[in-house]
């Protein structure tokens, strides 16, 4: 069971890191070096993860309604290619990453180097539509997101505006994007759940998917309305501090 504070912590991570291109991975650790939290278990994330898909879902509405209906056929081609690759990835690489999932040198380095990767890319940000085949890219540079530290939304609006996306263009795909990654974790770990059920804090549910939900919806709706006035480096510069808190702590 988990009280009040640590589920509005992690549905605060959940539903910043998720959508902001920092990563949720160095928050997590930090919560745990932090704190005497218990690990929240399986329920509890698929609960976080339900309330940042309710989110994006909710606030692209009239897109994946247009998705759906046939009138954005090809924008649903572009986000099905664009999933294949993590599907893959997840599937070959999930004991790797349970293996260095947790090593804080490795979540460290990742969100520094990602970070600079972010800021730079942003000088190559134009008006370019995006294709099969940039879609393609965009969704094998999710991939790398299954690197602790890189951040999901980070490297896929990152590959986006370095194949010439604006920020929005960039942004907005990474968001649908979100929705079917979002649904496979959620699925996941609802299926791992299954597999060994643990006894369910319906309270810590329900909180946590609404908690998650409303910091996931707050943080859409600004990102997009003000990312083409967003200069980057400001997220450079809070992974490089948030990994080197990261390495001060365990030296």
């Amino acid at each position: 069971m988990i009280d009040f504070w640590h589920a509005l912590v992690l549905a605060l991570i959940q539903g910043l890191t998720e959508f902001l291109p920092v990563s949720s991975s160095a928050h997590l650790i930090l919560v745990g070096l932090l704190s005497d939290w218990q690990d929240q278990g399986l329920v509890i994330d698929v609960a976080a993860h339900l309330g940042s898909l309710l989110a994006v879902l909710i606030y692209f509405r009239r897109d994946i309604v247009a998705l759906l209906s046939g009138r954005e056929k090809k924008l649903f081609i572009q986000i099905v290619i664009a999933s294949l690759p993590i599907v893959v990835a997840g599937l070959l690489l999930a004991g790797v990453y349970s293996d260095y999932g947790r090593s804080i040198p490795v979540i460290a380095a990742a969100s520094i180097f990602f970070g600079v990767l972010l800021w730079y890319s942003q000088r190559w940000a134009g008006d370019k539509n995006i294709n099969n085949k940039s879609a393609l890219l965009v969704g094998i540079a999710q991939c790398l997101a299954l690197i602790p530290g890189a951040s999901r939304s980070g490297v896929t609006i990152t590959a986006g505006m370095a194949l010439g996306l604006s920020k929005s263009a960039a942004a907005r795909f990474s968001f649908l994007l979100a929705i079917p990654t979002l649904l496979m974790a959620t699925a996941y770990a609802g299926l791992k759940w299954y597999k060994e059920p643990t006894l369910i804090d319906v309270n810590a549910v329900v909180l946590v998917i609404a908690l998650s939900f409303v910091f996931a919806w707050l943080v859409i709706a600004l990102f997009m309305k003000f990312i083409e006035r967003i200069d980057f480096i400001w997220f450079m510069l809070y992974r490089i501090l948030l990994a080197l808190i990261l390495l001060f702590i365990i030296l």
